[in-house]
């Protein structure tokens, strides 16, 4: 079942199915009961997301009667529309700082794809019109798919302030969003919390059994080994940038004095924000 892009949706487990899409290589997973479907994350634009939705009627396991987004950026959630009127608009579930972000970031997303004319899906992601969850939670949630209950958690911060993990519990599935990556080591963004990251990924791995299948954000369905390794590397980060700030590096040497797990360019953000985030009382502040 690993490695699969681009073949629709693939069943993981009884009723949990995944696709896993190039662009940006995201995975899209529906999870059905008797009430009917629910869709979680929903690609990077309207025309992406009608895609996705012609794969969904393709696999005729139902109609999709709810969405989540696992957190707000725009790969996971500018589908929204074209899910919404494919069928008949469903509610949109989503934690309380995901709704938020993605009501204060989106037209900046669109803007920046009009900025980027050679970019051959800025015409796609200017026509997307963003559609905002409209059933936001701040700790947990149950959704009642019928013969089976959907849980909604809020780990904590990583990704993003709001990214929920999706947990069927009869299937021992989790959907982790971008707390956990496969296919590239998880991404670090002028929004994520690198401090924050690890401790919500022990929350995490108290959700899993050693036979849970995981679906990350991006990239093949993983293990509980998968993510605990994965923790304890986004921990080396975490402690490497509390070890420089508290030998007083500096913010823009810390990056070269510092022994990363993952490339350098790939940690330059989760360095600036590391240090943003720790407490003064961590950090050695250079003499005047």
């Amino acid at each position: 079942m690993t490695g699969f892009t681009g073949a629709g949706f693939r069943e993981v487990a009884d009723r949990v199915w995944v696709a896993r899409y190039a662009w940006f290589d995201v995975n899209i997973t529906l999870v059905g009961g008797d009430r009917g479907l629910l869709v979680v994350d929903t690609h990077g634009s309207t025309a992406a997301a009608r895609e996705v939705v012609d794969d969904v009627r393709r696999l005729g396991a139902g109609e999709v009667t709810g969405i989540v987004n696992t957190h707000w950026h725009f790969d996971h959630s500018f589908g929204n529309h074209a899910f919404r009127t494919a069928y008949d608009a469903p509610p949109i579930h989503a934690h309380e700082n995901a709704r938020d972000e993605l009501e204060k970031w989106g037209e900046r997303v669109k803007q920046r794809y009009e900025d980027s004319p050679a970019d051959p899906r800025h015409e796609e992601i200017e026509a997307t019109q963003i559609v905002l969850p409209d059933q936001v939670f701040s700790s947990a949630k149950v959704l009642d798919l019928g013969d089976r209950a959907v849980e909604l958690v809020y780990p904590g911060r990583g990704h993003t302030s709001g990214d929920i993990v999706v947990r069927v519990p009869d299937a021992d599935v989790v959907l982790a969003g971008d707390l956990v990556e496969e296919s590239s080591p998880p991404y670090f963004n002028d929004d994520s919390w690198p401090m924050d990251w690890p401790l919500s990924l022990d929350i995490v791995l108290g959700l899993l059994t050693p036979s849970t299948v995981v679906v990350p954000g991006h990239g093949s369905p993983v293990d509980r080994d998968f993510v605990e390794e994965q923790r304890n590397t986004v921990g080396i980060v975490a402690e490497t940038i509390r070890d420089l700030a508290s030998r007083g590096v500096p913010v823009d040497q810390a990056l070269a004095a510092g022994e990363w797990p993952w490339p350098r360019e790939h940690l330059a953000t989760a360095v600036q924000r590391g240090y943003e985030h720790l407490p003064r009382s961590q950090k050695r502040l250079p003499l005047i």
